[in-house]
């Protein structure tokens, strides 16, 4: 893949060439101090993957991201997590914090679709639909449809489940059990004994607590801690 970095530290610029030096698979093309500059060289060169900085001079990263709606597959780098919640608004591949181990790296990059973008956006004639998986909840006497996406974490109550979607809340028959079973684990994490979180939702980790994107903050478990840590913020 041919890859260019727009990021204005050198140590920070430095530290992602070794990385893509050593990842093998990926081209490095060019370098940025400055979106700006970039923005006149993706007018005219094909990339497959960009690594892109969040506090840029002249013009942020999230402003590149909204002035250039189709920007090939971009995975932000930030030494601030409080850009994360912002950044989900955009379809970016991965959000590196500062600093990142090489295996962060390597997760983030394994997470870019397959193909050059010049090649992914010639067969996208028509867009395809957007392949959200639903389900039907018990709540009551009624099914409810719910897109799974949408979940931001599921809590125990007994033998019954909260269900916390942005802006309602269901209750389920069902037990916490049941849900993990029905759940993709690459997306959905149990963290305690009372809460499964989609993955996607967090806004921060701070120490055993999770920040979530409607603002509920929720405990991680001694139990889980280890096995959330590993899959998810190495």
């Amino acid at each position: 893949m041919n890859c260019i970095i727009i990021e204005d530290q050198p140590p920070a610029q430095r530290i992602l060439k070794k990385y893509i030096e050593d990842m093998g698979s990926l081209q490095l093309k060019a370098t940025f101090t400055d979106a700006l500059q970039a923005m006149e060289y993706l007018k005219t060169e094909p990339v497959d993957l960009i690594f892109l900085d969040i506090h840029l001079p002249k013009m942020s990263g999230i402003d590149l991201l909204r002035s250039i709606p189709q920007l090939p597959p971009v995975i932000l780098t930030t030494a601030f997590p409080d850009y994360a919640l912002e950044s989900y608004e955009f379809d970016v591949v991965d959000y590196l914090l500062k600093p990142f181990s090489f295996q962060r790296f390597v997760k983030a990059v394994s997470k870019v679709p397959t193909g050059s973008h010049h090649e992914l956006k010639q067969e996208a004639t028509v867009p395809p639909p957007a392949m959200r998986q639903e389900l039907f909840i018990k709540s009551g006497y009624e099914h409810i449809r719910i897109l799974v996406d949408d979940i931001i974490y599921i809590k125990s109550d007994a033998d019954y489940s909260e269900i916390y979607l942005p802006h309602k809340k269901y209750l389920s028959a069902e037990p916490l059990r049941n849900w993990l079973e029905k759940l993709e684990s690459h997306q959905f994490a149990r963290v305690h004994k009372s809460y499964i979180i989609n993955t996607a939702k967090i806004v921060k980790v701070m120490g055993n607590q999770l920040y979530m994107i409607n603002e509920a903050i929720l405990p991680i478990g001694r139990a889980y801690k280890d096995d959330f840590s590993g899959r998810f913020l190495n």
